[in-house]
């Protein structure tokens, strides 16, 4: 009689309820920060490379942490919403190299610029385009970041100039926006992002050489993630040092499945071009976990074994929990919370880029063209004319 007589009276007094688990974790007595040792980089023609040891703050680690998880969750459902065929064409994820996405973002200011390859999703995100406007542009919905024209391997944001189809074709691109921020005075550089693949493309030793010729302010990017399409890099390339691939360039090989490497590693390679010294070439040694593609279902290359070993032993996001972990920066409870936070986040933007409408007919010869006059498009109906509006 007394417990339901306290409970009336507590309903009645509005007793006060129990903190979220949210304040409980953020009164625990974490570190502001620390100093974390990391592997160093291979050099290439370069008298010092980056420190081997960084300060990682708590905030740093929280927001890193949150970001890749979002990368990874992201290209989890991207895969489900292919399966269930809301996505259609061509799909390339980057679940496994998250620490290169985020890492590199975590180097450069905001202004600077970034293009990369087809498997762009991570990129994206990290260069500030919404969940929502990425999955929604994956399902060619109107909330799409680029109006849902583009699919997964045309997606652009401020700064960032897209992930590129052609194979190798964006690296040349990034060396004439590098020459566009050394022609008009900016301490602004261009990141061109690859993979181990495309660095046999001719023209990506063309870039190299007028970069170097100019000294321009280019960091060359190599996302080595060891399987191009599907193909060991011993069996495609004569030498798989593709830090050393600039001859007359200088370069590092960093460790890509560390989020502080890759950060460190970045931060060298920019001030290094913002000092006026010429392009840098860096090879992020990573792993992607699906195959290719979407049509790939990447185990008649390689083995699941080897997989499940990189998964285990090398995974971004477990790497990073534990240095947060035993730093007393964060607690395995509160990185808990924040995953429940990011799969909620996940859920409602797959909501969104499944029930968003799509286009319309007659947008479809909308952006062709910038600040000029309509003009005329023939479309797939030859009776039907659209204008290009911007």
């Amino acid at each position: 009689m007394k417990k339901m007589l306290a409970s009336v009276v507590s309903r009645v007094l509005g007793a006060t309820q129990k903190p979220p688990l949210r304040v409980l974790l953020t009164s625990c007595n974490y570190s502001k920060d620390a100093t974390i040792d990391i592997k160093s980089c291979d050099l290439y023609r370069l008298e010092g490379g980056p420190a081997s040891s960084t300060l990682l703050t708590r905030d740093d680690g929280l927001k890193y942490y949150r970001a890749m998880q979002i990368v990874r969750r992201m290209e989890l459902k991207a895969d489900q919403l292919y399966k269930q065929k809301f996505i259609r064409g061509f799909c390339h994820l980057c679940d496994g190299q998250e620490a290169c996405c985020v890492g590199i973002e975590a180097a450069i200011k905001p202004t600077d610029n970034v293009i990369t390859s087809y498997r762009a999703h991570g990129i994206c995100y990290t260069r500030g385009l919404s969940v929502k406007s990425i999955l929604a542009e994956l399902t060619g919905r109107r909330g799409g970041c680029a109006k849902g024209k583009g699919g997964s391997m045309h997606m652009y944001a401020k700064h960032f100039f897209g992930g590129n189809g052609i194979v190798g074709a964006q690296v040349p691109l990034g060396a004439g926006i590098a020459l566009a921020c050394k022609y008009l005075g900016k301490r602004d550089i261009c990141l061109a992002m690859y993979g181990d693949g495309a660095a046999n493309q001719g023209q990506i030793a063309e870039a190299y050489n007028m970069a170097a010729l100019w000294k321009l302010p280019c960091v060359f990017i190599c996302e080595n993630n060891r399987y191009a399409m599907g193909t060991a890099v011993e069996r495609a390339a004569a030498s798989t040092d593709y830090y050393k691939r600039g001859n007359f360039i200088p370069g590092l090989k960093v460790n890509g499945m560390d989020v502080l490497c890759v950060r460190e590693a970045t931060r060298f390679a920019a001030d290094h071009c913002r000092a006026g010294k010429g392009p840098i070439v860096m090879e992020l040694q990573t792993y992607r976990y699906h195959g290719h593609s979407m049509s790939d279902p990447g185990v008649s290359y390689r083995t699941r074994e080897e997989i499940q070993t990189m998964r285990s032993k090398s995974d971004p996001i477990m790497l990073l929990q534990e240095k947060m972990i035993s730093h007393k920066l964060s607690s395995v409870e509160e990185l808990k919370e924040i995953d429940v936070e990011v799969r909620k986040e996940i859920e409602e933007a797959a909501q969104f880029a499944t029930t968003d409408p799509e286009p319309s007919l007659d947008e479809l010869g909308h952006h062709l063209y910038h600040s000029n006059p309509p003009f005329d498009v023939r479309g797939a109906n030859q009776w039907i004319k659209y204008k290009s509006i911007s």
